[in-house]
């Protein structure tokens, strides 16, 4: 019985409890809020379990082709599954759609046929650029402390007319605001007094009790504890995120992770390339390639910058082949240096480019690769069992194919790379000799024919011995 009686008083007092309570309390019921949504509180479950979940989106990252195919069905899937409203977790800096899909974003947004909140947050997120934007077309609009919003650059049109942040249009085209200035700007639309939307659980507090298209949402029910002192439980936040696939898509479709994979795709392939078979270089370069290149389908790539790194990737080949850093090592990582800082064109007020950190990381990485790693490794597995290479020099062995002026010899039965002294070309089975040794390269002669001038060499050289 007076668990019975303290429930009566519980919902006797609630609006003044609503009243009182500061932050977390949505307003008293027929408040207008500042930017002119009704608010009716009035809950009627008495335990959250009994209301309908909210779902809840996380948008981060650019704004690509994926996240806007997720955004577009979890709205279809909320409508069918019964939530009361969609909250969008936001968290870009820009959108790398093109401009006819973010208006039909925008127009999906604002037409949706369940509310639509857009909450910037946690702490530190950035709703930037065209993302921004979305705030303008959403029902309820929140942000964290320390979030911004802004550099929304022109404002897109939605059936003919502009998007709108009231007067706040032009402070957020070219700068950006934290929560308080938007709040005093008129820029975010929820019911509640709080300094700010830290958390997602305070979101679906300001979500409470207001009638968006005639839909009232009702998201927040007064309960006891089991010390009989009144809380509020919001209703269930189902949480969705972006499929397996879709993920690592839209992972390697960032410029940090794209530069990163086609930069180890690359060497790895170019390593694998000058080396017997295909081993697990070649396939996890191959991989790393082609999830480069998907991810910068989605990015605005600058052409010259990715000539630049082709380029380089060439010019590191010339001294991978003969095991030796020379001087198109140094070409190769003055290409790459420049395609790295020019790789990826900036979207408005964005900088594309890798942090510093990451290109730091890979030049330096690339660096080592080429001038330390690379020539070493390719010299290890060419290498033979014997110590020293220069018992080579006057072997006698044939031709593995055709020389001209490269090519494959065999001497005592281990095949070599070889190069043709004085470019002297050998057909495939000719006898030759080796001259001298470049790296892990030969330089061969034919038996007949071969250069006077080493053919004397030696002569000379077994008459002194004599």
């Amino acid at each position: 019985m007076r668990r019975w009686l303290l429930a009566l008083g519980v919902t006797a007092a609630a609006p003044f409890v609503g009243l009182m309570s500061g932050g977390e309390m949505v307003r008293a019921a027929g408040a207008v809020d500042h930017a002119g949504l009704h608010i009716d509180h009035r809950a009627t479950a008495t335990d959250s379990t009994e209301l309908a979940p909210v779902d809840v989106v996380e948008v981060s990252g650019l704004l690509d082709d994926i996240l806007v195919d997720e955004i577009t069905d979890s709205i279809e899937r909320a409508a069918a599954n019964g939530s009361q409203a969609v909250v969008l977790q936001l968290n870009s800096r820009a959108s790398v759609v093109s401009d006819e899909r973010f208006a039909e974003l925008l127009t999906q947004v604002a037409e949706a046929p369940l509310p639509i909140g857009v909450w910037v947050g946690p702490s530190g997120a950035r709703a930037y650029g065209a993302p921004a934007q979305l705030l303008a077309v959403a029902d309820v609009t929140a942000m964290a402390p320390g979030a911004r919003i802004g550099y929304t650059g022109t404002l897109k049109k939605l059936n003919d007319v502009a998007v709108s942040f009231g007067m706040a249009d032009d402070l957020l085209t070219n700068g950006s605001m934290g929560f308080l200035e938007a709040r005093e700007q008129k820029v975010l639309k929820f019911s509640t007094d709080d300094r700010g939307v830290p958390v997602l659980r305070n979101m679906l507090f300001a979500l409470d009790g207001l009638t968006v298209n005639g839909k009232q949402l009702n998201t927040v029910v007064d309960a006891l504890d089991d010390n009989g002192q009144v809380v509020r439980e919001a209703t269930t936040a189902r949480f969705f995120k972006l499929g397996l696939v879709p993920r690592l898509l839209h992972t390697v479709a960032s410029p940090a992770s794209a530069y990163l994979l086609i930069s180890v795709g690359l060497a790895l392939l170019i390593f694998e390339l000058f080396t017997a078979g295909i081993g697990v270089a070649g396939l996890v370069g191959a991989v790393c390639t082609v999830l480069a290149s998907v991810g910068m389908s989605y990015v605005p790539i600058n052409v010259t910058g990715l000539v630049l790194l082709l380029l380089a990737m060439v010019a590191f080949a010339v001294d991978v082949q003969v095991g030796v850093p020379r001087l198109w090592t140094g070409v190769g990582l003055v290409f790459y240096v420049i395609s790295s800082f020019m790789l990826f064109e900036p979207v408005g007020a964005h900088v594309m480019r890798p942090s510093w950190i990451t290109l730091a990381t890979c030049i330096g990485g690339m660096a080592l690769t080429f001038i330390v790693g690379m020539p070493s490794m390719t010299r290890t597995r060419f290498a033979t069992p014997t110590i020293g290479r220069e018992w080579l020099i006057g072997r006698e062995g044939v031709a593995v194919g055709a020389i001209s002026p490269n090519g494959t010899v065999r001497i005592d039965g281990a095949e070599w790379r070889a190069r043709t002294n004085r470019a002297t070309p050998l057909a495939d089975a000719q006898g030759l000799r080796v001259v001298a040794i470049d790296g892990v390269t030969l330089e061969v002669e034919p038996l007949e024919g071969g250069a006077r001038d080493y053919r004397e060499m030696r002569k000379s050289g077994d008459a002194g011995s004599e």
